[in-house]
């Protein structure tokens, strides 16, 4: 979302989890921990900031703008869904094309070199609600077929840059492998926007997991005047049928985040929610961090209850900008997808939102809440 497959990550089982610890000499070695930040961020409108940080290894760029099939990609590459199936990994990013944003997708056997095939949706007709664009394509496996759950609007800004404009939408597609082709559902409605809730501007799609017979959806959603966002649970027992949305929001508008990607530790029954924050700086909203929330109940979460995983003093080529995670478990890691741009100062206006690239951070596993909360 911007800012004006069965994608959960596999359970990692007490075997699996003792051989990596073994690689690296013991559990503490490897396990990644939430500290106490030593000078949280003080935002100039006072907005909410972590004062704690559970530090990510960056590793740098592994997918560029530009080159991508049908110029598909040439303003910018950001808004990543990582997932695997069958030994290949599949992100979905939203291409910054000559005629708008949609969602596109590459693979890869190793999460650093990937190789672009192209947009996997299209715009929709005029007066459609994916008219201007159709992006950000979140994936669920249900065992049998694919879902798509994607981010619809039909409202931008000016050529060239058509950045997606209120409202943010969640429309749905289908398909029968994970490189699609993608069939698009306008016949499936799973929420919408409502006037007067935390949701009335943004309510655009984010994790699936299945829960207790049914399935959640950690959706983003945001207020418009001002602009305030959050996340919220959907809920539904059909992927091709209405979700219900809960009534409040799993955190306040003031904390500011869009987006999620959750990993459960099994080692301590805790789930982690990766979401970006959004900061502020002379004027100018920008995604500015990775953030991560923790619990051990799925409908509980506390605001206090978060850390700062990357951002620009850990961050080695992206010094102002740190958008949209996805994560996906690598053996005794999780591996964090996100969007930034290498540029030295920060663009000016909704340049911000342009010429982004996707890179890759890395914590080691097991993550390690705070004993005292």
């Amino acid at each position: 979302m911007r800012t004006p497959g069965y994608s959960l990550c596999r359970p990692v089982g007490p075997l699996a989890l003792l051989v990596a610890w073994l690689a690296c000499s013991g559990p503490a070695a490897c396990a990644a921990t939430v500290r106490s930040a030593p000078s949280p961020t003080v935002y100039p409108d006072g907005r909410a900031a972590a004062r704690y940080r559970l530090d990510a290894q960056d590793h740098g760029p592994v997918l560029r703008h530009g080159g991508g099939p049908g110029r598909c990609d040439e303003l910018g590459a950001r808004d990543v869904w990582v997932w695997e199936h069958g030994g290949t990994y599949f992100m979905h990013y939203d291409g910054a094309g000559t005629n708008g944003w949609l969602a596109c997708l590459a693979t890869s056997s190793d999460l650093i070199h990937w190789t672009k095939k192209g947009a996997v949706l299209e715009l929709g007709r005029k007066g459609h609600e994916d008219s201007a664009s159709a992006s950000y394509g979140v994936t669920f496996f249900d065992g049998n077929g694919w879902h798509m759950f994607y981010l619809g609007t039909p409202n931008t800004t000016p050529a060239p840059d058509y950045i997606p404009a209120f409202p943010y939408l969640t429309l749905k597609a289908r398909a029968a492998s994970p490189t699609g082709p993608w069939r698009k559902q306008p016949d499936v409605i799973p929420f919408r926007t409502k006037p007067g809730t935390y949701y009335s501007a943004t309510a655009s799609p984010g994790h699936v997991i299945a829960h207790e017979g049914g399935y959640l959806m950690f959706f983003s959603a945001s207020t418009a005047d001002p602009i305030r966002r959050t996340l919220g649970i959907a809920r539904t027992k059909d992927l091709n049928g209405p979700w219900q949305l809960d009534p409040e929001p799993i955190v306040p508008l003031a904390e500011q985040v869009e987006n999620s990607s959750l990993y459960y530790e099994p080692v301590s029954r805790t789930w982690w929610l990766f979401t970006n924050h959004v900061g502020l700086r002379d004027g100018l909203e920008y995604t500015d961090a990775i953030w991560v929330y923790w619990t051990t109940n799925l409908d509980r979460w506390q605001p206090a209850n978060k850390a700062v995983v990357l951002d620009a003093s850990n961050c080695n080529w992206s010094r102002h900008i740190m958008g949209l995670p996805s994560v996906v478990q690598v053996g005794g890691r999780l591996a964090i997808f996100y969007d930034g741009n290498a540029t030295n100062q920060m663009p000016s206006g909704v340049k911000s939102h342009m010429n982004r690239d996707v890179g890759l951070a890395w914590l080691d596993l097991p993550l390690v809440a705070p004993t005292a909360q």
